[in-house]
């Protein structure tokens, strides 16, 4: 039997909303399923399941907040018994779960969209015999009872089309009038962009507080000559239909990856006072969203790809990431991360570390600027690359080695 428990997205992360679950009790998962979908202060999270199994009971709801490593579903995996297999829906108890209140009992539907259906009784309610009144009973979805409340509808005068007669979200919206619901959708939407933003900044707050509180940063700073990088790039690109074409980035995305492999301390993480360098090498790249903020998900195995499916990867992690679409395992797996501001115009960049990682990497705008080299003065193309590196890791000499690394490598192109 395995625990589904709510998982740390990042070290300023303690807890997260459950949005919705994409499997139900009696489901088969395997290993690396996107089953359920979580809201952080940094947007909605894909979570992935890292065993293989039978979903075997559900036990936070939909619109539930728990804390991480609170246990949200069981699995049963193969070969265990199920005679003792809980009715669906069934709580967990409370030492595992965060119980909903003692009026509420989760009805489940095979229609996703109601999965979320309630039942709301009282639970104050006695027998008094033949003539005693009991309150009525309303079935109402948690999102319909919050537009009900936002739009002061009462939905016991409304008819249910859900099942057993539950009251859904569309059928609130229904008996809204297009006026009233046109100033709730205007208001919600400006809401939730105001709670995004205030979370975000929460989120980047606290990380970058632990980080400049607990990491001892050290930096260090090259200038690139990036002639040869660029001309060997412009002549492939040539080769290529315009959508087809690799941005420089790319270019040095896959140069940091190669230079941690060949200095892999600064490529891993430091836990419970030790430094532990990763054998992989996913590089987290820093993202700007279009609403304020800052997101780092990782690239996986950036060392082992072509540039063609970086170019491809990248692409879909920027796209995925200002919609709001990123799966669990890209917000915590990243082992070294880089951040580009040459697009806006920034020459060099002194990087926050991400704990728990150990390096960053800052790389700049590429730049005409005068180049002596052989006694000979010329104008040259130039990149500023720094690392910000924990020094309880790693020292002075480690960082030069790998920003030594990082040039070798992006003198030579045609190895990326």
């Amino acid at each position: 039997m395995g625990d589904f428990i709510m998982p740390t997205l990042g070290a300023d992360m303690t807890e997260a909303s459950l949005v919705d679950w994409l499997v139900e009790p009696g489901e088969k998962v395997q290993r690396g399923d996107i089953i359920a979908e979580v809201e952080t202060g940094k947007g909605i999270i894909e979570i992935e399941v890292f065993e293989e199994g039978i979903v075997e009971k559900i036990i936070v709801e939909p619109g539930d907040t728990v804390p991480v490593g609170t246990v949200m579903a069981i699995i049963q995996t193969a070969g265990e018994d199920h005679t003792d297999k809980p009715a669906p829906g069934e709580k967990a108890s409370p030492e595992a779960s965060i119980s909903s209140p003692p009026d509420l009992k989760y009805i489940h539907s095979s229609d996703k969209a109601d999965r979320n259906t309630i039942q709301s009784t009282d639970s104050h309610t006695t027998t008094m015999g033949p003539s005693s009144e009991k309150r009525p009973r309303i079935k109402i979805s948690p999102l319909a009872r919050t537009k009900a409340r936002d739009l002061g509808i009462d939905p016991t005068h409304i008819q249910g089309t859900g099942p057993e007669g539950a009251i859904t979200a569309a059928d609130i919206e229904k008996a809204a009038t297009p006026e009233t619901q046109t100033t709730w959708m205007q208001g919600k939407e400006s809401q939730n962009t105001k709670k995004r933003s205030e979370n975000m900044r929460l989120a980047i707050a606290k990380a970058t507080a632990v980080s400049n509180r607990e990491i001892p940063h050290y930096y260090l700073q090259t200038s690139i000559d990036m002639h040869t990088a660029l001309t060997w790039l412009k002549e492939k690109n040539n080769q290529r239909s315009i959508q087809e074409r690799i941005l420089p980035a790319v270019l040095e995305l896959k140069a940091v990856a190669l230079a941690a492999r060949m200095v892999p301390d600064l490529n891993g993480f430091w836990i419970n006072d030790r430094h532990t360098p990763s054998p992989a090498i996913h590089i987290g790249f820093a993202i700007s969203l279009r609403g304020g903020g800052l997101m780092a998900p990782a690239i996986h195995d950036v060392d082992t790809k072509g540039l063609d499916e970086l170019m491809r990867d990248l692409h879909d992690l920027i796209t995925r990431t200002r919609s709001g679409r990123l799966r669990g395992s890209e917000m915590t797996d990243a082992t070294l991360t880089v951040t580009n501001l040459g697009d806006r115009g920034v020459e060099t960049i002194y990087g926050v570390i991400y704990p728990p990682q150990v390096a960053l990497v800052g790389l700049g705008k590429i730049r005409e600027h005068p180049w002596a080299e052989g006694g000979i003065l010329s104008v040259r193309p130039v990149l500023n690359a720094t690392l910000a590196a924990d020094h309880r890791a790693t020292d002075g000499h480690t960082g030069a080695r790998f920003l030594e690394a990082l040039n070798r490598t992006l003198q030579q192109p045609e190895t990326l």
